[in-house]
């Protein structure tokens, strides 16, 4: 009864003749009678109040938010108090938010915003009118105080508030430890936030405790439950004869597997064969994981919360147990394994003629690195190829299929940005020692078209099927973002044919090519990848815009992404098993939905972390630096700066402040930094010399200035590495050294003050204590 009346409400609601309502109206349009009735009204229009569905006006009437000038998305926080909503309508810009019209809002929250009349420009403005939902519930950061007076400061910059926590409820933490804060009141304009301890990571200095820090803030979960485990240790750790049976025997077959040196989890192997005619039979073999990892059992619940593995440079989080993700799930060489396999004969122009799709056992010949086929391929290195003389011939048949595979997904326009890629390398200790560059050599590129071509060729198949379906897509551009596009390089002289997302993607490619190797190419290819959509799990097939492919999905890691694993459960129900009744695909049509939002969820949750941990990493490696100078490229132009990347893929900010050479003005539509007295123009891909002035690796910042020979030399104070601080069980005053960097890091502006502040609350409730005690 009460979800019938809430979807009668909201259809009455989004009626267009529907005009704001009291709750008289809204009775006598429902043509609802009797006092149970109506207090069922008013009960469930104050429960789509609460959620923000429904907003009442000051005159007791009752709309849709959008209808009323509002408008329901997600609060974007800033370290400076004030913010944006991103609104659930995705195709909508966000809104700016001052820092005295959040309304309490903390970054994540979903909340209400009433849009304002006034406006910047483009930019539309707004005040938070009610916080539907809070997102932060637990908070990483800092301790500070002791068990009496105490409080925390959050690692997340976005949360520009400080977390009082109560005496007794620091769980034992001491100054400068690490800790997990549940809040229990968020601030107000009268009262501030607290919560208590429920974790303490270990000290800011202690090895580790700095990406452990950041797997936190990001909630993403450490350890397995224990019915997880105890499912996983029940699993043999070998293929039984029985889990053979109806399976096609591929164990005679020549398969390898082809994987970074230090991979553990190699969940594909792949067979080519050269057939007289000059077609290519091309099978892709993925971990059968799916099998071993039930419908409904504990160990598919834990892999849907994670989403995925994260990879953190000195770490891997897995999304299934290390007994199945490094054991029975792995095509470890010699030994057999249950795969899901994706057979293909392709022509010499690289079109799949048909394919096959079935449950396979395989025997994996040879376990093989990127860079042994590397120098096998393109240098003929004679030591490997004696070592792999079985392997070598069919390795040249690979290269040849992926080159066919890659010419014809750039023919019919694939995008292929070619960025530089690096690998923070850390000492035992955790401590970055050096960052190399990663090349894709021939080796990673043959993966990575065979490895496409069996997700397309999964995707078409359940495409044509017409059954619901797991699928990865990339919407076309917005059209207002590519339109600014085109505007923006017409300032070099190039031009599109096509307006807005009708553009077809073979144009963009063609733009890179144009550019390849000219000064311009790495501030358009960058100004083009930001006017794109982010790619995303969904259950309609609506194609990949960069992949310029009308169907494709993920079918080639269930072994660290939770989607390929539901990929795979789909194509047992519906090809092995047979089930493609109203029943089933009832179920599943439901279920997709839900399962994109949250896997989509988990994948940037995935990507924030890694990005947080590169950035933290590339910090510390600079810490020694500051004072010496770097040539970089401006890889991006705001209104507060000018962000250079350096050869080694590091990045920092010059801000505005410091360029004191003139008064320079952000040019929004030509991406430049132009100066008011000089004309001197800063614009992304302009090659630059800068001074590190400043590190601070918590934040994972670095500060830069423009050098100029001719200004005086200024002094910087140079960061070091860190000591390793082992804590006593009582805290001690830790005196600073000469020669030795403080410990403790500056406090904050205000921090001080707010110190006091709680000394003084510890100092009262002290006193009282006393007297009751008396």
């Amino acid at each position: 009864m009460e979800e019938q009346l809430q979807e009668r409400l909201l259809e009455l609601m989004r009626n267009p003749k529907y005009s704001p309502s009291t709750v008289a109206q809204i009775e006598e349009h429902l043509q609802l009678d009797g006092a149970e009735q109506f207090k069922q009204l008013v009960k469930t229009l104050v429960q789509l109040e609460q959620r923000g569905d429904i907003v009442r006006s000051r005159a007791n009437r009752y709309g849709i938010p959008e209808r009323m000038n509002h408008l329901k998305g997600r609060f974007i926080g800033h370290a400076k108090g004030f913010g944006f909503v991103a609104p659930m309508e995705e195709k909508m810009d966000d809104i700016f938010i001052p820092p005295n019209a959040t309304n309490g809002a903390l970054d994540g929250d979903t909340v209400l915003v009433q849009v304002s009349e006034h406006s910047h420009g483009d930019r539309r403005e707004g005040e938070v009118t009610k916080i539907v939902e809070r997102q932060k519930r637990s908070v990483v950061g800092t301790f500070y105080g002791s068990e009496e007076y105490s409080y925390v400061v959050p690692d997340d910059k976005k949360i520009p508030i400080n977390i009082f926590i109560a005496e007794g409820q620091t769980l034992g933490a001491m100054e400068g430890h690490k800790v997990v804060v549940e809040m229990t009141n968020y601030p107000t304009e009268i009262s501030g936030a607290t919560g208590y301890v429920t974790k303490v990571l270990g000290h800011k200095n202690d090895p580790g405790v700095d990406i452990l820090s950041i797997v936190y803030k990001h909630g993403i979960p450490t350890e397995f439950p224990e019915e997880v485990m105890e499912q996983a240790n029940a699993i043999p750790d070998h293929v039984l004869p029985e889990q053979m049976e109806g399976r096609m025997d591929c164990r005679q077959d020549l398969t390898i597997t082809i994987d970074g040196a230090d991979a553990k989890d190699l969940d594909d192997a792949i067979s080519v064969e050269r057939m007289e005619d000059g077609t290519f039979i091309l099978t892709v073999h993925i971990s059968d994981v799916s099998y071993y990892v039930t419908d409904g059992s504990p160990m598919q619940e834990e892999a849907y919360e994670r989403g995925t593995s994260v990879y953190l440079i000195d770490r891997v989080i897995p999304m299934l147990p290390h007994r199945l993700s490094n054991g029975i799930c792995s095509l470890n060489p010699g030994v057999d394994r249950l795969t899901m396999s994706c057979r293909m004969h392709i022509d010499e122009s690289g079109k799949v003629l048909d394919h096959e799709i079935f449950e396979s056992v395989i025997n994996s010949k040879e376990r093989m690195t990127y860079d042994e086929v590397y120098h096998i391929i393109d240098h003929h290195d004679a030591e490997l190829m004696e070592k792999y003389e079985h392997v070598v011939p069919m390795l040249f048949d690979m290269a040849k299929l992926a080159k066919i595979l890659r010419t014809r997904r750039f023919e019919r326009g694939a995008i292929d940005f070619d960025f530089k890629e690096s690998k923070v390398i850390v000492d035992e200790a955790g401590w970055p020692t050096e960052i190399e560059m990663i090349e894709r050599t021939v080796s990673e590129r043959l993966i990575e078209e065979f490895m496409l071509a069996a997700n397309e060729t999964v995707a078409e198949h359940f495409h044509w099927m017409q059954l619901p379906f797991l699928y990865r897509i990339h919407e076309n551009p917005k059209e207002e973002k590519l339109q600014r596009f085109f505007e923006f390089i017409t300032h070099f002289g190039i031009s599109v044919k096509g307006v807005g997302n009708t553009v077809h993607p073979r144009a963009l490619q063609e733009i890179i090519d144009a550019i390849a190797g000219l000064p311009e190419e790495t501030v358009i290819s960058t100004m083009l990848l930001r006017s794109m959509q982010q790619a995303k799990y969904s259950d309609q097939s609506l194609g990949h815009f960069g992949l310029s492919t009308q169907f494709y999905t993920h079918f080639t890691a269930p072994i660290r992404r939770y989607p390929d694993l539901i990929v795979h459960r789909l194509i047992r129900t519906y090809l092995l098993k047979g089930e493609t009744d109203k029943k089933t695909t009832e179920y599943w049509t439901k279920e997709l939905p839900e399962i994109a939002t949250h896997t989509s969820s988990c994948e940037r949750r995935a990507v924030d972390a890694e990005r947080d941990v590169e950035a933290l990493k590339k910090a510390q490696f600079m810490v020694d630096k500051v004072g010496e100078n770097f040539e970089g490229v401006i890889s991006s132009v705001t209104n507060f700066g000018l962000f250079i990347e350096l050869d080694n893929t590091v990045e920092g900010l010059v801000h505005v402040r410091d360029m004191r050479d003139d008064y320079y003005n952000f040019d929004n539509r030509t991406m430049m930094m132009i100066g008011e007295r000089t004309a001197k123009q800063y614009r992304i891909g302009d090659k630059v010399e800068v001074k590190v002035t400043n590190v601070v690796p918590e934040e994972g910042t670095i500060d830069f200035v423009l050098y100029n020979p001719n200004e005086p030399e200024r002094q910087f104070t140079k960061n070091r590495k860190p000591r390793v601080i082992q804590m006593e069980k009582k805290p001690r005053q830790r005196a600073k050294k000469k020669g030795n960097a403080p410990i403790e890091r500056t406090e904050r502006s205000g921090q001080k003050k707010e110190r006091k502040f709680y000394e003084t609350i510890a100092k009262k409730s002290s006193k009282k204590r006393s007297r009751k005690r008396k």
